[in-house]
């Protein structure tokens, strides 16, 4: 297994997030179980099983003010340290969480590099090709039985508008229509179908923004005087 992903649950402790790691590798965790134990299990089969890429989502949860967060911050070090893979770690304005402050926020400071994200832009013909790119593997993932295959690649423009580019918004698009094309029996994505599904509220503000801020179509003369 090269990659693994798991979550930091709100208010972790090092406890939660070895469980973490347990769950995604179907461990399992009895409630008597100590942390040493689950942890070792973890690393045990980590390295057994060569992961090479260990992804962690919602790291803005760990709160280093506290002692929970500061004892799991310990946790991420430790495994990061024991299993042999690249630690990537992914939250939200990670920087103003407080993630970095103080002694333990500088340990991971000094074991990371900070790369900022942004949505996927659609200017260019490169920006719009790797926005196409990411929607036909969207829909080579879906397995409805009569989507004609392309079909969503064509509605790259459109589906960039409904998401402002976001890939958790795409994903909740595509997923959402995905069930309700089996729900009708139409078993296939249309545009009809998408405008049924609604998407989070970032996603619908920014659309309803890129609406007021394009500018209405110049006529031309001959056809005004036509």
């Amino acid at each position: 297994m090269p990659v693994v992903y798991v979550t930091v649950p709100p208010r972790a402790t090092p406890k939660m997030l070895a469980i973490e790691f347990a769950r995604f590798l179907g461990l399992p965790v009895v409630r008597q179980e100590t942390q040493t134990s689950i942890t070792n299990a973890v690393c045990d089969l980590l390295i057994k099983m060569r992961v090479e890429l260990a992804l962690v989502d919602e790291i803005h949860n760990l709160n280093l003010a506290t002692q929970a967060g500061a004892e799991a911050s310990d946790q991420l070090k430790y495994l990061s340290e024991r299993i042999p893979a690249t630690f990537v770690l992914a939250g939200i304005d990670v920087a103003a969480s407080g993630l970095f402050s103080g002694v333990r926020g500088q340990q991971i400071a000094g074991r990371y590099t900070v790369t900022e994200t942004e949505p996927f832009a659609y200017g260019t013909t490169g920006q719009r090709q790797n926005w196409r790119n990411l929607v036909a593997s969207l829909e080579d993932a879906l397995r409805l039985h009569r989507h004609k295959p392309g079909s969503l690649v064509k509605l790259d423009g459109y589906l960039h508008e409904r998401t402002d580019g976001a890939i958790g918004s795409l994903s909740q698009l595509v997923r959402g229509a995905a069930l309700e094309a089996i729900i009708n029996g139409s078993e296939a994505i249309t545009r009809k179908t998408l405008e049924t599904i609604e998407v989070d509220q970032t996603a619908e503000d920014a659309r309803q923004e890129h609406r007021r801020n394009r500018r209405p179509r110049r006529r031309r003369p001959d056809v005004d005087a036509a």
